[in-house]
């Protein structure tokens, strides 16, 4: 899943001034043996990547079929720990480990929810991540707003044994901006509608596609405000209840919600590494989650991603391309309910910023690659266009305003890592995002070359560059929109 707070900006800011004046000494930039190995390895990736018997696509397959759903504490997800050590040991990779990530475990149960009067009818829900349950059925007359800001305007006591409904629709864009404009509504709108002192909330779900399913996804419930149910109803299903209440006649509805936290679990992030020749104990991080949302099997969001940062580790390995740098590909644990994994790997390695050269995940699905945007400093600008420059073939601009490094990476963002962003075509993302539609058939084999080969040339080119990108050196450009 995208990083909540980057996408939430929705305002794009400047993150790099003009590179300093003067042009910088060569040995300052990429050597033309190092563009070269790029090249090379930019054009293995797309002739290796071009149908299902690429190797991203292979591995996306395997975890997907294999294991499947992958909630972070369950069953699923511990198989899912064993098979990424067993295939980062198959792939060649130097050394393969696995560090604790702790988080408070969520299961979801069933799932219901009705019209009672005054038209009844079945809806389809889902519960939202990490919602307390409703101890069996509730109803209450439906209260609809048309925002979260709405409904943060509503007095207290003015829901008192209501459910309010948030019904705000998100809007479709390439760059997925429009996920940061509605997700509000997910995420802090359960504390709103308890402090109006609403019993339970129901919203649209947060996603762009017209199916009869729901999309789940975290919340996050205030501080010393009373915990309420919270499930997002499909887009079809908010539609009907929005008409029904627009009849102008009191809309009751049933919610009936198992599921709820249990204590705390441990779990763990798996790391590949290809080491590094004589700046080995520097490091560049690429990577995934491993974890998913429970109900579809994880395929974009975000076996692909593992399958996809994986392979690209992978391909510097078999072309003997032994970098400068260590390449550290991470599968990260429990992103989807907390960003935990990154941050369990940003407390593990906080006194090691300087020594992470750049960081990146890929977690928006498998639309191709168009955009490189990068956190560094002013004075390292011109490797990244060199980066660019040999990315530039595959149709990705290198561009320097807006971009963000992703929710696992995040934490050691803002520990002073620097970051890159190797931004995905998400117009169609979050049709399937957090639902029973996210499954192996929308992902595109033959598009997977163009973001293994972009992975390859980005973490093998910061693995090599002569001079530092900034980590923990100075305040870097923050991300954002």
């Amino acid at each position: 899943m995208p990083n909540l707070r980057t996408l939430a900006t929705a305002v794009a800011i400047t993150l790099l001034a003009s590179a300093s004046s003067g042009a910088l000494a060569a040995n300052d930039l990429l050597s033309t043996q190092d563009i070269a190995a790029a090249t090379k390895l930019r054009d293995a990736a797309m002739a290796g990547n071009v149908d299902e018997n690429g190797v991203a696509y292979r591995l996306t397959e395997s975890l997907t079929t294999e294991i499947g759903e992958r909630l972070a504490g369950t069953p699923p997800a511990d198989r899912a720990v064993e098979w990424a050590k067993a295939k980062f040991k198959a792939l060649g990779y130097d050394k393969v480990y696995t560090e604790p990530v702790s988080f408070p475990l969520w299961t979801r149960g069933h799932e219901e929810a009705s019209v009672v009067s005054p038209y009844p009818q079945r809806l389809v829900v889902t519960a939202l991540g990490h919602s307390v349950g409703t101890n069996g059925p509730l109803q209450g007359d439906v209260v609809e707003f048309a925002d979260l800001a709405a409904l943060q305007a509503a007095k207290p006591g003015s829901l008192d044994g209501k459910i309010a409904y948030i019904s705000h629709r998100m809007q479709r864009f390439k760059d997925g901006h429009g996920y940061g404009e509605a997700v509000g509504a997910r995420a802090f709108g359960p504390s709103a509608a308890a402090k109006a002192g609403a019993k339970a909330l129901l919203i649209r779900s947060i996603g762009t596609d017209h199916d009869r399913l729901a999309h789940t996804g975290m919340l996050d419930y205030a501080a010393g405000v009373p915990k309420i149910p919270a499930a997002a109803l499909s887009n079809p299903d908010a539609d009907l209840l929005s008409h029904m209440i627009a009849r102008g006649q009191p809309v009751r509805v049933s919610l009936d919600l198992d599921c709820g936290e249990h204590g705390m679990a441990t779990s763990y992030n798996v790391i590949g590494e290809i080491t590094g020749s004589d700046k080995r104990a520097q490091v560049v991080t690429i990577g995934g989650h491993l974890d998913s949302w429970d109900p579809g099997t994880g395929a974009i969001d975000d076996a692909v991603g593992v399958g996809i940062t994986m392979a690209a580790g992978a391909l510097i390995h078999d072309l003997h391309l032994q970098p400068r740098r260590t390449i550290r590909v991470i599968a990260y644990m429990d992103e989807e309910s907390g960003g935990y994994g990154g941050k369990a790997y940003a407390n593990a390695h906080a006194s090691q910023v300087k020594q992470h050269q750049i960081g990146a995940e890929s977690d928006m699905g498998a639309g191709r690659i168009y955009e490189l945007h990068a956190g560094v400093k002013q004075s390292a600008w011109p490797v990244i266009e060199q980066i660019g420059q040999v990315l530039a073939p595959l149709g990705i601009a290198t561009v320097k305003t807006g971009g963000g490094a992703g929710e696992d990476p995040d934490a050691m963002v803002a520990k002073g890592m620097a970051w890159a962003e190797l931004r995905q075509d998400a117009t169609y993302y979050f049709d399937w995002h957090h639902t029973a539609n996210d499954t192996l058939d929308k992902i595109e084999p033959a598009a997977l070359g163009q973001q293994v080969a972009a992975y390859a040339v980005l973490a093998y080119l910061s693995a090599q560059a002569p001079g530092s990108f900034g980590s923990g050196e100075m305040p870097l450009p923050k991300p954002g929109w």
